[in-house]
């Protein structure tokens, strides 16, 4: 895939609503669409053509208010899928006459592909929250896709199977690595070989004092602990934590606190 930012290649995904009769389902496949990244809608027929400033949509977008107000309205299905090379019938079955059926993993993954290729935009075309999408309205699409719900009560909210189909695409163009900024608190590196060998004679010593362990037939403990601690792999402040605990377990704290005032032990101290 070329070296495009997501940004760039998510402008060339279209999510197409066809006949949308409530204006809160725009607004809510807007907010969808933004939570993924994602920006470009467009609209055939609203039932309101109003619908960007209707209270309903613009209740439901929430910080998705600038893909709201962007969404470009059309007054044909081909209209709405000029410039695009590839479109997928979100459909829930597969027509007798109509594209081929995939799942809709499937179909992301294709739709990020043709997408990296640069061979123009790529849409995933919905029906109207009644009755889906018409047989002349899939056959305007190369292929047809399902979300693969339970075959009884299969059917979703418009934007409900909007925000679906947003997050599989997301999926697809970014294999679900999840933003730096959604994780700022990195973990910390995990402490020397040094620092975990001082705990472990500082955390012998404070079991054999609280009387938990005994010096004189130690069998399996340390072992187990020291494989405990190697599959934890604390960092050097999780370490310090540990030993201040050993500390208390050695000498309680209003008795150290003369000549330590309270502070962590060190490796030094081991």
């Amino acid at each position: 895939m070329p070296s495009e930012s997501i940004v760039d290649l998510a402008a060339r995904l279209r999510f197409v609503l066809v006949a949308p009769s409530h204006p809160g389902n725009i607004g809510a496949a807007a907010r969808a669409l933004k939570t993924m990244g994602l920006a470009s809608l467009h609209v055939v027929q609203p039932k309101l053509p109003d619908f960007a400033t209707h209270p309903d949509a613009v209740a439901l977008a929430t910080h998705g208010i600038d893909v709201l107000a962007a969404t470009r309205s059309h007054a044909s299905l081909t209209a709405a899928l000029d410039g695009v090379s590839l479109a997928f019938a979100m459909t829930g079955y597969a027509r007798e006459f109509g594209p081929p059926l995939l799942d809709l993993r499937s179909a992301a993954a294709l739709a990020a592909g043709e997408v990296g290729s640069g061979a123009g935009d790529i849409a995933f075309v919905f029906g109207t929250e009644r009755s889906g999408l018409t047989n002349d309205e899939v056959a305007h699409c190369q292929r047809s896709c399902a979300i693969p719900a339970d075959a009884l009560h299969g059917s979703l909210n418009l934007a409900q199977a909007v925000m679906v189909a947003a997050y599989e695409c997301r999926l697809a163009l970014t294999g679900g690595a999840i933003e730096p900024a959604s994780a700022p608190y990195e973990d910390e590196p995990p402490a020397s070989v040094e620092r975990l060998e001082g705990l472990y004679a500082h955390l012998e010593r404070a079991l054999i004092a609280a009387g938990f362990l005994d010096g004189e037939a130690p069998r399996r403990l340390m072992p187990r602990l020291r494989r405990l601690f190697a599959r934890a792999r604390p960092s050097d402040k999780e370490v310090d934590i540990l030993r201040g605990i050993c500390a208390a377990l050695e000498q309680p704290k209003r008795e150290r606190m003369g000549t330590r005032r309270g502070r962590p032990p060190t490796d030094a101290d081991a």
